[in-house]
């Protein structure tokens, strides 16, 4: 390889580590070309890109890049490949999915963002990391969750109100239709008004007492004749 060839090779991949937030090193030798292009099939279909670099070009490109790739350097040893991609935890699953056929690949380290991790041991760890967008994910569902908490208790105290307002209205009805009989009970009442009105027949009564009291007006009568016999007989005397 020409110098002009190695500086272009550092520039293309100091594009790639620039360009992309989440940078697998991994090891895939021992892998044969059919266990090799299985491997690639694998990363295309999970969004992972794959590429094997040489050691002193990719430390090259690392200490030339604005990110800090840290105790990453020190993984540069013997086979090196590259997995890039948006999400964070998709070149974990890809090494862990296809490590149940095969010993490889074996994982060296890795950077997501600014948080650097060092050594296979750490794969499953990096397999559990979730993405952006699952936790923007989790997050929407949990501000929904008491949302829909509400709207359910809504529907079900509706469902209830509107029962009780069918019950109320069916009340009502009964009611109302058993309203004329009380009017029938209010029109029989003018029977008993007019019994009362037939009591002036006992002021009547009372109204000929007055004729004790002319009787007891002609008692003086009596006494006049008494006095009356008692001078004729005096004077007969």
């Amino acid at each position: 390889m020409t110098r002009e060839e190695k500086s272009k090779a550092i520039t293309e991949i100091t594009d790639v580590l620039s360009q992309n937030e989440i940078i697998y090193l991994t090891d895939i030798s021992g892998l044969n070309s059919i266990e090799t292009s299985n491997l690639r099939r694998l990363c295309y279909k999970s969004g992972v890109k794959l590429e094997v670099m040489k050691n002193t070009l990719l430390e090259k490109a690392m200490t030339s890049s604005e990110k800090d790739f840290g105790e990453l350097l020190e993984t540069l040893k013997g086979n090196t490949s590259v997995m890039v991609s948006d999400i964070g935890n998709a070149p974990a699953k890809v090494i862990k999915d296809f490590r149940k056929k095969s010993d490889k690949p074996i994982l060296k380290g890795a950077i997501i963002e600014s948080d650097i991790y060092l050594g296979d041991e750490q794969l499953d760890l990096l397999v559990a990391i979730k993405s952006k967008e699952e936790l923007i994910g989790e997050i929407i569902l949990l501000l929904q969750s008491p949302a829909r908490n509400v709207i359910s208790a809504l529907k079900s105290s509706s469902s209830k109100l509107s029962g009780i307002i069918q019950t109320l209205s069916n009340r009502e009805e009964n009611s109302s239709e058993e309203a004329p009989v009380e009017g029938a009970v209010a029109e029989e009442a003018p029977v008993e008004e007019a019994v009362a009105e037939e009591a002036p027949v006992e002021e009547t009564v009372s109204e000929e007492k007055p004729v004790e009291e002319a009787v007891s007006e002609e008692a003086p009568v009596e006494e006049e004749s008494e006095n009356n016999s008692e001078e004729t007989n005096k004077e007969e005397n």
